[in-house]
């Protein structure tokens, strides 16, 4: 099993940037291929980056690519989302959430374990 804490988000203008960060506790935290997700107020939670559990592969919405880099360091348990020009239309809680395989997925049902998200707001 294991716990998601989220951390770093916060209002900025269009144009900037924020490093998300999610902690997870447990001595397994190398076997879980992990996802970023974000939701907006009115609509569904969606997929925003995936890495797999050697983060030898990584998969990109297209509304994230080119401006969205997700990492990991195994080594400090955490995931990151570095995020670079951001817009208004990427306000949202964002979510990570990790699943008990080697790969990750787009489909937010098949993670098994969620952090509680941190709001991002980009003024516009």
């Amino acid at each position: 099993q294991v716990q998601l804490v989220e951390s770093g988000g916060g209002l900025v203008q269009a144009g900037d940037s924020l490093r998300l960060s999610c902690a997870a506790s447990g001595r397994t935290f190398s076997s879980y291929a992990l996802g970023w997700f974000r939701q907006a107020p009115g609509k569904e939670r969606e997929f925003v980056a995936g890495i797999s559990r050697r983060d030898s592969i990584l998969s990109y919405a297209d509304s994230a690519k080119g401006r969205f880099t997700i990492s990991r360091d195994n080594a400090k348990n955490t995931v990151y989302l570095q995020m670079n020009s951001l817009k208004p239309e990427d306000t949202a809680v964002y979510y990570c959430a990790a699943r008990s395989a080697s790969y990750h997925s787009t489909l937010a049902a098949h993670y098994g374990y969620w952090g509680q998200g941190t709001q991002v707001t980009v003024s516009s």
